[in-house]
């Protein structure tokens, strides 16, 4: 018996759920189930494999393999756990007391709680490339921010969630026709870019262009800033006012809406 299995018997033996393990380690469900794939504890964190240490009543792997499973032993893990969780559970609702979960429903609000330790944790263990990572957690709330604006994020989000197996492959939950031609470029792109069949000469072309419509697309999203600024100006004068408050809000809007209207 590996040190894996070993693990998984006690937390059976003890009635302790790998969501009562999560909680415990202050991660996500699925980051457990990440954690306990092998036969040791590669995978788990100098911090984290400390807290499973100390849950277990161990210094090392080796304790864990030879560890004697008796019903004092069994109480005394599950009794620290749950008391650990309470404290846990505590902690974690004054660091989320900005993030309002009404209106979901117990699945949701798990899925959102775990999205956010999962990106906690990527900031937190990984303090030695902290530049890196922040940049990556970022990256996650800029693609968040469009979703909504560009149905092909969508399609990304469905393709890598069927490459990593999550999804069926026939599984379409949006437009069927865009999802399927989308799906099948991207898989011909990764092919294509693993194969090392591209190389950064091959394409700087492909990026110039690329970066001019970038380019483009932000002297366009300035200019439109402009002149939008340019229409709140000029209907603050022509109404009289020098600002936007709550009492002028809907007047003043309709005025912008106006003057933008007659430009074209």
């Amino acid at each position: 018996m590996n040190v894996i299995d070993k693990i998984n018997q006690i937390l059976k033996e003890a009635s302790i759920s790998k969501v009562n393990l999560s909680k415990y380690l202050g991660v996500s469900r699925q980051m457990v189930y990440n954690y306990l794939d092998g036969d040791d504890l590669s995978k788990f964190p100098k911090e984290k494999c400390k807290l499973l240490f100390d849950l277990l009543g161990v210094s090392s792997k080796e304790e864990i393999i030879k560890k004697q499973i008796t019903s004092d032993y069994l109480k005394e893990v599950s009794s620290k756990i749950f008391t650990d969780k309470k404290v846990t559970s505590n902690d974690k609702s004054k660091e989320n007391v900005s993030i309002d979960l009404s209106g979901l429903d117990k699945e949701e609000s798990r899925l959102i709680n775990d999205i956010a330790i999962m990106l906690k944790n990527i900031l937190v263990e990984g303090k030695g490339r902290s530049e890196e990572n922040s940049a990556l957690v970022e990256y996650v709330y800029n693609f968040i921010q469009n979703l909504n604006t560009n149905k092909e994020l969508k399609y990304i989000l469905a393709f890598f969630s069927k490459n990593f197996g999550y999804t069926s492959p026939n599984k379409y939950i949006f437009d069927e026709n865009n999802q399927f031609i989308f799906e099948s470029i991207m898989f011909s792109a990764i092919t294509l870019y693993g194969n090392g069949g591209a190389s950064r000469s091959k394409l700087a072309e492909s990026h110039r262009r690329w970066e001019e419509v970038l380019a483009a697309k932000k002297e366009e999203k300035m200019s439109r800033t402009q002149e939008l600024n340019t229409a709140k100006f000029r209907a603050l004068r022509e109404l009289g006012y020098d600002k936007i408050d709550e009492k002028n809000a809907g007047e003043v809007l309709d005025k912008i809406a106006e003057i933008m209207s007659a430009k074209f």
